[in-house]
């Protein structure tokens, strides 16, 4: 039974690990804010889109720093938990919710920021990101086509 909940608390970690990487700002596929900033080189920013962007970086890594925050308090409370006779699942579910909640207003925060940031892009800036953007996806298309071959469907 303890390996049961052990075995449950890890996919529950897991879980909730991988619902906040995917709510990050990070670098992944067709993630319009991971394209702008891959792209940083070729988009030539003025002097007040450079001040933005630099808003924008410290708002996304203030982001991060507090989910990696809220993810060690996770793994402790689960770790305290498991140390239980009777581990309460369901608190440690509510407690995955109200952190991801209580992130959620930051990290909509640091998107906008960005999303501001592209705002003010001139028509030569919006097409560099568009084209990024549409070969990320391709990329993503054929990496899909790629695996869906590879395992025989």
């Amino acid at each position: 039974m303890k390996r049961f909940l052990v075995a449950l608390s890890v996919i529950g970690l897991s879980a909730v690990g991988l619902a906040a990487y995917a709510q990050m700002p990070h670098r992944g596929g067709g993630d319009p804010v991971a394209v702008i900033q891959a792209v940083k080189d070729k988009l030539a920013l003025n002097t007040s889109q450079q001040q933005q962007w630099d808003a924008a970086a410290a708002q996304t890594q203030a982001v991060r720093q507090a989910m990696r925050a809220a993810m060690d308090q996770l793994k402790a409370a689960t770790q305290a938990e498991l140390a239980k006779a009777e581990p309460d699942l369901a608190a440690l579910a509510a407690q995955a919710d109200a952190l991801h909640d209580q992130n959620a207003g930051a990290r909509k925060a640091a998107r906008d920021a960005w999303l501001a940031l592209y705002a003010t892009f001139s028509a030569q800036q919006k097409a560099v990101v568009r084209d990024a953007i549409s070969a990320r996806l391709a990329r993503m298309e054929q990496f899909r086509a790629h695996m869906q071959q590879r395992m025989g469907q």
